[in-house]
């Protein structure tokens, strides 16, 4: 139970007592070595974002909250409206970082709708209150990742087998995690799962990130190619999978890692349950469809030469290397919030959630 509190509560996000600079652990270096590194200015908070050093929808989203006051605090403070032009301006700069995932402007839009709110006031009055809603969203991430994980767990019985794309636990969050919530709080509450996390190639977060997590947690959990989620499926050990999400169209439609819509095609071949968890941060109604989702392009280095000693393939060789597939609703069984679970069809139930 220790190893799971330490996973479980694991502090990936802290705001330095000044409140002039973020603490995170640094996701790259995982799993061989668990490092903090400090972020003090707008282009440490970007590299961030963008190089992977912070990542996961939600755990982005508490980031951007806090960057967005630490970047505020460094503007003018002669008149609320310098102020709030400053911040608008470092709002957008640390959109640019990654396009695809809402939780990362939702984030920054309620910090930056906050500071509107309050454009009468002093910019040091203001900055304080901002800060105190950067803490609020934080601590809705908490919450938030303690229902999803009840909601999905309901969904789940002693003795099944998960299997799980990329990482949504503990590092993508503030506590349990969304994807992987409900398996960190079967651990806690004693019912046995026997867990199969994809690698997740690119850049092999389902490996070095989620089969990390579950192992310290000390849940049953094999790792397996992405390659492999067939036969898995085939020889009858998956009960159900379970994902996280980037961005959620009004339609249900969902983008995530690139890999999830192989493995809810096969989830449906299979007759497999395909469950979709995340917040309600993340689904974007004002995107009607997946085809209206951005996905993001990653270097082709990663692909080419990556975690390997040596390049894997010819440096003239072209490589695709988006970050992020969207997988179309009528695969998804269910979209799990901490509102509720919400089922087709989606356009109806998650406009539900809102009303």
């Amino acid at each position: 139970m220790d190893n799971l509190r330490s996973v479980t509560h694991m502090e990936n996000i802290r705001l330095s007592q000044d409140r002039r600079s973020l603490i995170i652990a640094d996701q790259t270096k995982l799993p061989n070595s668990h490092e903090y590194i400090e972020l003090k200015t707008a282009q440490e908070f970007y590299d961030a974002i963008y190089l992977l050093k912070i990542r996961g929808a939600p755990a982005i989203g508490v980031f951007a909250g806090y960057a967005a006051c630490i970047l505020g605090a460094q503007g003018p403070m002669d008149s609320a409206h310098a102020f709030i032009a400053h911040l608008e301006k470092q709002c957008a700069y640390l959109n640019s970082s990654r396009p695809t995932a809402v939780n990362l402007s939702w984030a920054t839009g309620r910090i930056l709708s906050r500071a509107k709110e309050l454009c009468g006031l002093a910019p040091e009055d203001i900055l304080p209150r901002l800060f105190d809603e950067a803490a609020a969203i934080h601590d809705e991430d908490m919450d938030m990742c303690r229902r999803i994980s009840e909601y999905g767990l309901s969904l789940l019985k002693d003795g099944d087998g998960v299997l799980t794309h990329c990482n949504a636990g503990p590092l993508a969050t503030s506590r349990y995690g969304t994807g992987q919530g409900p398996l960190f709080l079967a651990l806690e509450k004693g019912v046995k799962l026997h867990v199969f996390a994809d690698e997740t190639r690119p850049l092999l977060q389902g490996a070095r990130l989620t089969a990390y997590e579950l192992h310290k947690a000390g849940a049953d959990v094999t790792l397996i190619c992405d390659n492999m989620a067939s036969i898995v499926m085939k020889n009858g050990w998956i009960s159900a999978c379970m994902v996280g999400c980037d961005r959620v169209a009004a339609n249900g439609d969902v983008a995530n890692k690139i890999g999830t819509s192989g493995v809810a095609i096969l989830a449906k071949h299979y007759g497999i349950p395909f469950y979709v968890l995340g917040p309600t941060s993340t689904i974007d109604m004002s995107c009607p469809t997946g085809e209206d989702i951005k996905i993001e392009l990653r270097p082709e280095g990663e692909i080419r030469e990556k975690f390997y000693s040596q390049p894997m393939a010819l440096p003239e060789v072209k490589c695709y290397n988006p970050a992020f597939d969207v997988t179309d609703n009528s695969l998804i069984t269910a979209i799990i919030t901490e509102k509720g679970i919400c089922r087709p069809p989606y356009a109806e139930s998650l406009k539900a959630l809102f009303e």
